[in-house]
């Protein structure tokens, strides 16, 4: 079998006396909270480790992989094999699809429930006081983050007229480099780890554009650059790359910005939404 697909807790076991002290923090974690590892980010599982994320880079190096991510690959190659088939033994009813569908509906209700009790009502406050004030709002993201992005635009588009999706990433820099001051852009970013995405946060905030982040990780490096941190719920799998339950909860967070910017403004929605009714009428049968 290639030395890649070795399992991943056998080959840090095998390599645990050629690791720093510090990387043996890294591994003693990793070994008893394997299940766990694969949904955090560089920035997390350093700090429950209490060393640097340089620490955690090394250690994934040590073990002949290229990083962090290829790190997380082979978290969640381990524990999908080793749950192989346990699907059953936990939901009696997963044997039938309609024991299925009720599974699936599960795992969507979670994410809207992990993400209504992570939302802190400052941030959404502070987060709609941005796009109030704005002359332009630019929704961003990456791959099916920036189907999200896409879908608050088109929800904001019913009742203002200053939210635009751009979905190239050049142009979503070009977007960054040629904004007025008074703009805010919002990046969807699950990982809160994509390059492009933190590109065009760092020219934001080298230029004093206000940002708005939407991510599962608060302690990411585009959280970091980001003026409001909006968190949302579902933990998901590196082989998922954006899975439903993820997108529930970004669009539940989207409906809390919508109707309290609504709230604020509701003269002015409800005479767009009329216009726009109007307008729209001939469009149906």
């Amino acid at each position: 079998m290639n030395d890649q697909y070795i399992n991943i807790l056998e080959r840090i076991h095998a390599s645990y006396y050629q690791l720093s002290a510090a990387e043996r923090k890294v591994a003693d974690y990793v070994l008893s909270q394997h299940a766990q590892v694969q949904f955090m980010s560089i920035t997390q599982l350093a700090d429950e480790c209490n060393v640097a994320e340089a620490t955690v880079s090394r250690f994934c190096r040590s073990l002949a992989l290229k990083g962090f991510n290829a790190f997380k690959l082979e978290m969640a190659r381990h524990v999908a094999t080793a749950n192989a088939g346990l699907l059953l033994d936990r939901h009696t009813n997963a044997n039938t699809l309609e024991g299925r569908c009720m599974e699936i509906g599960r795992l969507s209700q979670e994410a809207i429930q992990q993400t209504v009790e992570m939302v802190n009502p400052r941030e959404i406050e502070a987060a709609v006081d941005l796009l109030e004030k704005a002359g332009k709002v630019i929704c961003i993201g990456s791959g099916g983050s920036m189907i999200i992005a896409s879908e608050l635009a088109h929800l904001f588009s019913t009742v203002c007229n200053k939210f635009f999706a751009v979905s190239d990433s050049h142009m979503q820099m070009s977007a960054a480099a040629t904004m007025e001051l008074t703009d805010v852009i919002v990046l969807f970013s699950y990982s809160g780890a994509t390059h492009n995405g933190i590109a065009v946060l760092e020219l934001a905030k080298a230029r004093g554009i206000p940002t708005i982040l939407i991510t599962r990780f608060p302690k990411s490096p585009a959280a970091q650059l980001a003026d409001v941190v909006l968190r949302c719920g579902s933990n998901e799998t590196p082989f998922q790359f954006g899975s439903v339950p993820a997108k529930v909860a970004q669009l539940v967070l989207q409906d809390m910005l919508f109707q309290e910017y609504f709230r604020r403004n509701q003269k002015e929605c409800e005479d767009n939404l009329e216009k726009i009714g109007i307008a729209l009428t001939g469009k149906h049968l």
